[in-house]
């Protein structure tokens, strides 16, 4: 049995034996996808030369079954892979032919993906990836194309050609930098016809295909090479002096984790708007060894200027990234600051260049010339995407260059794919067409909402509502647990994410969850600093919390509980408005303040002196920070009628009290559920609808709120009672 040091062995025959034609491609697809160190999230791609039955004719046909374009093959299913006529794959090479011989090539290989669709067997809906020819020209069964970190290396490396043969001798052979498509098949057809005892092949500036007769056999192939080239690699760079001398040896010390998330939050907000000034951009912050390691280095700043080599990366992570030369031991905030604004100015007219010199008549119009990765040393880097999901994968496809100059320099030099090259991928007009299908983006795509008393109740069911929209949220309660609770169920439905470094949050994806006291200013910095840690930012907070204390037989309410209504129904929303105010400050993004008030705040009611009260100075409270925010922030109200059904307000024994109270009959043994539907019902006969609200009718006035729907609503307070007449303004 062969064993790795560089790759996982994750094939079983015991799981493998059970499956048969297309399920082992996707079995095979899964396994390689598996291990990043194989291939990146979303890059490269399998396939399988299979006989099925033809729907038509019932003759047995030779199919190609290849991964189509997008999707990830960790993940991949059947759905995921194209299948096409092989024969009529073959045929298309007359028709490119005739018309490269006229001279058009670069239009001819754009119009190979269109005639694709025509080679369709069994009416597969899944689009083909430009990289179909390279697995149809191969002549072998299973072929694989991967972008493991170690064969780029050498790819990306001033001597490939002369290394490939030194590492791999006769059995890979070498393609200089090609773009993806027909023409780069046509010359791999071309190599292994030359060289018939190849196995694979080695791609400049991209990766590398490899190839067998036994789907097993190809997998091992692949795993081979990858071992191979990793271990030729490690030992050139241990030679050179290791980690301690990677690109160049240390320039810079990394500071403390503490510090480093200090700086992290006072910084991330500001830089987000920067960053967001076409479009909000959510962050990823990593500040691992790995990432220090390079961002604190003597060569740091060659490298990263010279830009990413493999197309899957720069794609992501733009041409190139933006350093920061900043010291962190001798230089501070404000510095860093000052640093920053001009490095990101100095980069837009980077790329804006970029784009002048290597635009052709019918490029697309010029995209967003922010950067979207930050690399600053002694704290680590910044990635930025429309969502976590893209800003996760931004910095990861980044490590990837990170390990990809590493792997070059310590056995050649490493060498940036031209420019030219490299735009011609970027604005590639089939990329752009691509972009032009993706489905619109929802109404909060790319804003982070908080909703302060998501653990339960009203929170809770807006903290549903508005992700559903696209919006990132951070699930906030005093109860730590139920604020979790509620971020995990979003997770669970939409994705879980990973954590951030440096502050044990988890779930960090579309939702996390995090504590914080909303009548002490320090836990509200605290919650407000973590979120810039796992998002950047955010754009505005729901504050649903709130408490009634209902006053004892003789109308009377404790000092203390007086003053616990207050400070969490009115002095707790000041105090989040007042200290999100100043991350809104630094973002300079337009955001919204909602918060809570009641029906009970225009309708006196006795027995709940407090509350009422409380409420009557949280509707105030709406029109005074309208009034201080303005006009970078709208801030409304939303005012309930009594909620019974999922309220944390409303236990068991409050629902039997209220009962009690208005004369409604019920029994002591009497289910839960069926005393709520009692007591919720009475409710919502004093009203013009004759309607029970729930959460979900408040969580509807939230997110019209927070949506630019009512852009120019501010200092207004929505009323969701029912049509409660008492509580008609007059």
């Amino acid at each position: 049995m062969k064993t790795y040091k560089f790759v996982n062995d994750l094939w079983k025959d015991e799981e493998a034996s059970k499956l048969t034609g297309m399920d082992r491609l996707v079995y095979r697809s899964n396994k390689l996808g598996a291990d990043q160190r194989i291939t990146n999230t979303g890059g490269g791609n399998t396939s399988s030369k299979i006989m099925e039955k033809d729907p038509l004719t019932g003759e047995e046909v030779e199919v190609l079954w290849v991964k189509g374009s997008g999707g990830d093959l960790r993940t991949s299913l059947r759905e995921n892979f194209s299948s096409l006529y092989q024969s009529k794959l073959i045929g298309l090479q007359k028709s490119y032919a005739a018309r490269a011989d006229k001279g058009l090539k670069s239009q001819a290989e754009d119009d190979m993906v269109g005639a694709y669709n025509h080679t369709t067997f069994n009416l597969n809906p899944r689009a083909s990836s430009i990289d179909t020819p390279l697995h149809s020209f191969i002549p072998a069964k299973f072929v694989d194309h991967m972008h493991p970190n170690a064969i780029i290396s050498i790819a990306a490396s001033s001597r490939c050609q002369e290394l490939t043969k030194e590492i791999f001798g006769g059995e890979m052979d070498y393609v200089p930098w090609m773009r993806p498509g027909f023409e780069l098949g046509l010359a791999m057809q071309e190599i292994v016809k030359k060289n018939p005892s190849a196995k694979a092949i080695m791609m400049g500036q991209h990766g590398f295909i490899s190839w067998a007769d036994d789907d097993k056999e190809c997998y091992y192939t692949t795993l081979d090479y990858i071992e191979k080239a990793s271990a030729y690699i490690e030992e050139k760079y241990q030679a050179k002096g290791g980690d301690a001398a990677a690109f160049g040896g240390a320039k810079y010390q990394t500071l403390a984790q503490e510090k480093r998330n200090e700086l992290f939050a006072a910084i991330l907000p500001w830089l987000r708007g920067q960053v967001s000034q076409q479009k909000r951009f959510i962050g990823t912050v990593q500040d691992d060894d790995k990432i220090l390691r390079y961002v604190n280095s003597k060569d740091a700043p060659r490298l990263s200027e010279l830009g990413t080599s493999c197309p899957d990366h720069f794609l992501r992570t733009k041409i190139k990234p933006l350093y920061v030369d900043w010291n962190p031991q001798t230089e501070d905030l404000a510095a860093l600051k000052t640093k920053l604004k001009a490095g990101i100015e100095q980069y837009r007219r980077d790329y804006a260049a970029y784009y002048a010199k290597c635009k052709h008549a019918n490029s697309p119009a010029m995209r967003d010339p922010n950067p979207t990765v930050i690399l600053i040393p002694g704290l680590g880097m910044i990635a930025w995407g429309k969502d976590k999901s893209e800003s996760r994968v931004t910095a990861e496809f980044y490590n990837c260059a990170v390990e990809v100059m590493r792997g070059a320099e310590a056995i050649d030099k490493y060498i940036a794919l031209p420019q030219q090259e490299a735009f011609d991928i970027e604005y590639w007009l089939l990329e752009e067409a691509k972009l032009k299908r993706m489905p619109a983006e929802k109404e909060l795509a790319r804003q982070v909402v908080v909703v302060v008393g998501a653990g339960s109740g009203i929170g809770k069911e807006t903290a549903h509502r508005l992700v559903k929209e696209g919006a990132h949220i951070v699930c906030v309660d005093l109860n730590a647990d139920a604020a979790n609770g509620t971020a995990k169920e979003i997770t669970d439905k939409l994705g879980q994410g990973i954590g951030v470094a440096g502050t044990g949050l988890s779930g960090c994806g579309p939702a996390i969850g995090l504590k914080a006291n909303i009548t002490d200013r320090a836990s509200i910095r605290e919650m407000l600093n973590n979120v810039a840690l796992a998002y950047g930012g955010f754009d505005s907070i729901c504050v649903t919390a709130g408490i009634f204390v209902p006053s004892d037989t003789t109308g009377h309410i404790p000092d203390d509980k007086w003053a616990l209504t207050f400070g969490i129904n009115v002095t707790g929303s000041y105090l989040v408005g007042d200290e999100a105010a100043k991350t809104w400050k630094e973002q300079g993004l337009k955001g919204n303040l909602v918060l809570t008030t009641s029906a009970n705040a225009v309708v006196a009611k006795k027995g709940s002196v407090a509350y009422d009260c409380s409420k009557a100075a949280a509707n105030h409270l709406v029109r005074e920070l309208a009034m201080e925010l303005s006009p970078l922030v709208r801030v409304n109200g939303v005012a309930p009628a009594t909620v019974v059904q999922g309220s944390a307000m409303f236990p068991r024994d409050r629902v039997i009290g209220s009962l009690a109270k208005y004369n409604i009959p019920y029994t002591d043994d009497e289910a839960t559920d069926s005393l709520v539907t009692k007591l919720a019902q009475f409710y919502a006969d004093r009203t013009l609808t004759k309607s029970p609200i729930t959460p979900a009718d408040q969580a509807e006035a939230y997110f019209l709120l927070v949506t630019n729907r009512l852009s120019k609503t501010t200092g207004q307070v929505i009323t969701v009672d029912g049509g409660l007449f008492e509580a008609f303004l007059r």
